[in-house]
């Protein structure tokens, strides 16, 4: 099996071995036009709420599949969480940084206007931003096989962020920073990893953060792009609390 089928109105918590369920709408669409998937195929199907089940297809429709469970794995969410803050970038720079950061596991997923964001999502483009995003998130999550799908939160600006600061560590990747990520203990707190856009996060920004509770921590001595800093800070984290 190396597909995950994600349909979140699954009722796979309680189902058992020999149970049959449907899969339907456009992943049982895609799953019989696209990837041609016939009766006695094994597949992965998750709701993308904690739950996989590995399931034999012994009915085909053009818009549903019929699924006879062999085995159903129940996963806890993980604590503590990871959200990562990206900036909006040019280019697809932070589409990469989200599709990378799903497959590393992130826990959730929030687009920042930041300063220095060249790209801006105003007016209908915030909602259609954040769709984009959720779709990458999506995809992502089915090609790692993860029981859990990241949410992709609004569009906040600064001032939102300091929100997330409530029983959280929010951690600022700042190259000039002294403290590396590798020295942070776990304290039991969610992370909030803050990710700036090209041209970093500017000072005023992260003096106002800071004054609000939040950290600076480096990667290392070298600069990394805005679409590689979050996920090498997700792999480090992951090593850090044990998820890996």
């Amino acid at each position: 099996m190396s597909h995950l089928y994600l349909d979140e109105a699954l009722e796979l918590a309680d189902a058992a071995s020999g149970d049959l369920v449907r899969l339907g709408g456009d992943e049982a669409r895609h799953a019989v036009t696209v990837s041609r998937v016939r009766v006695g195929e094994q597949l992965s199907v998750g709701n993308g709420r904690g739950v996989l089940a590995t399931a034999t297809v012994v009915e085909t429709a053009p818009r549903e599949l019929v699924l006879e469970v062999a085995e159903v794995r129940s996963t806890p969410a993980p604590s503590p969480r990871i959200t990562l803050v990206q900036a909006l970038a040019k280019g697809d720079r932070d589409e990469l940084a989200v599709q990378a950061a799903t497959e590393l596991g992130v826990d959730a997923i929030v687009p920042w206007s930041a300063s220095r964001s060249v790209s801006r999502w105003e007016g209908p483009k915030a909602e259609k931003g954040r769709a984009r995003w959720a779709s990458i998130v999506r995809e992502a999550t089915k090609q790692s096989i993860r029981p859990w799908m990241p949410e992709v939160a609004p569009l906040t600006s600064t001032a939102g962020l300091e929100a997330l600061l409530d029983g959280a560590r929010m951690l600022l990747l700042e190259p000039t920073a002294t403290t590396p990520l590798t020295a942070l203990d776990d304290d039991g707190r969610d992370f909030v990893l803050v990710v700036g856009p090209e041209g970093g996060i500017a000072p005023a920004e992260i003096e106002r953060l800071v004054a609000a509770g939040a950290e600076t921590v480096r990667l290392g001595d070298s600069v990394l792009r805005t679409s590689t800093a979050g996920p090498a800070a997700i792999a480090v984290l992951n090593a850090r609390l044990g998820r890996w």
